[in-house]
């Protein structure tokens, strides 16, 4: 099954598919059981429609690249484009008015480093294109990637600096930003494991710097939302990550950070 909405929770046999039944009163046709030939297909997904449209609200179908042909019979049918990625297609045809239709990728996501050492220097880049300020290192967090993790990667590859993430300290919401999508900014406070700079992404940072942390917040080369960063980083507010084992019945990969509980 692909990455992505988990709509799976019972399986069923219909007009010769291998579907799903998913909480929304949805069925998915799943794609590893498509038959190979487009006119037993279209057969195949016509009786589907007749069967499910008087007791079912949605109709999901995964299109595999390798069978990205059979796309046009599944518009002609009235599905819609809902999300994809590199190797399928996710369509979806509503039968139901006012069916509830979760939705996907409606963010991107990215993540920010406020990482300062012992003589009280701050780490900072500067991008090739967009070079009019010094900013903090950080990038996209990648499908299935933890913020801690995303965040040790970004700070080595834009500046060879090895990082432990501390704790969140901000999150900016951004709309509309990149395809037009909202985009989350997770800001988070890292310790330095070590100091020496040897930038990685040199396609993309020009340079990398320690810069002493008073003179940061009065040059006009970096940008206020960065300076405000950073002070709330040097708080002692922030969301620490979590070792509690509340969730850890989940077979999935996670995260939790939480305010620390006062000691008073």
């Amino acid at each position: 099954m692909y990455k992505g909405i988990k709509l799976k929770t019972s399986i069923e046999y219909i007009s010769n598919f291998k579907t799903s039944i998913d909480p929304y009163n949805g069925i998915t046709i799943l794609s590893e059981d498509l038959p190979n030939d487009i006119l037993d297909f279209e057969k195949d997904l016509k009786d589907l429609i007749e069967n499910a449209k008087d007791n079912k609200n949605l109709i999901w179908i995964y299109i595999d690249i390798k069978k990205s042909d059979f796309i046009p019979i599944v518009t002609k049918f009235g599905f819609t484009f809902h999300s994809c990625n590199s190797d399928y297609i996710l369509l979806i045809k509503v039968l139901k008015q006012n069916a509830i239709v979760p939705n996907l990728a409606n963010h991107t996501l990215g993540v920010g480093a406020v990482v300062i050492n012992s003589k009280n220097e701050i780490l900072l880049i500067k991008e090739i294109i967009r070079n009019e300020y010094y900013k903090l290192p950080g990038g996209h967090i990648d499908d299935a990637e933890m913020i801690s993790q995303a965040l040790s990667r970004e700070v080595f590859e834009e500046t060879g600096v090895v990082v432990d993430f501390e704790k969140i300290v901000s999150i900016g919401h951004f709309y509309p930003h990149q395809f037009h999508k909202s985009n989350l900014y997770v800001l988070c406070l890292a310790k330095p494991k070590s100091l020496k700079i040897d930038v990685k992404d040199k396609q993309e940072i020009s340079e990398a710097i320690w810069l002493d942390l008073e003179e940061m917040f009065i040059r006009d080369d970096i940008h206020d939302y960065t300076k405000t960063i950073v002070k709330s980083a040097i708080s002692n507010g922030g969301l620490y990550k979590s070792e509690t084992p509340i969730l850890s019945h989940l077979k999935n990969e996670f995260e939790l950070f939480f305010v620390k509980e006062s000691k008073n």
